[in-house]
């Protein structure tokens, strides 16, 4: 399994031809306590950039964007029940979608886990 990180700090794991993809421990604690989370219907395609997800907190709310182009195949609806998750486990349990991977090429784009900690570091 390997794991890539955006720029706009989701991060994705790859298992096959499936990705799961959700927010960054990072970004939920830029967040604050999150009490919302809007997730995409199965079977809906994205592309790479489309707003994949809507999460609110109580700061603000904050769209998750799509790392790559993908059919959505599963979500995650514990999050609607418990959005809070979020806050304990962004990188773990609280994953949003997984997407059935269109281009595999795209993950050429993304970073490792070095390259996001310097992203994150460079952002104070």
């Amino acid at each position: 399994m390997s794991t890539y990180f955006t720029d706009d700090h989701e991060w994705i794991t790859v298992e096959g031809d499936v990705a799961t993809i959700g927010i960054t421990d990072f970004a939920q604690s830029q967040l604050g306590d999150i009490v919302f989370i809007e997730l995409p219907d199965i079977g809906k395609t994205l592309e790479k950039g489309d707003e994949a997800a809507v999460v609110e907190s109580v700061k603000a709310a904050s769209e998750v964007f799509a790392p790559i182009d993908g059919d959505v195949l599963e979500v995650n609806s514990g999050l609607e029940e418990d959005p809070a998750l979020v806050n304990s486990e962004a990188e773990g349990k609280a994953w949003f979608i997984k997407v059935k991977i269109a281009d595999a090429s795209q993950f050429e784009d993304l970073m490792d886990a070095d390259a996001y900690k310097a992203h994150v570091a460079e952002q104070g």
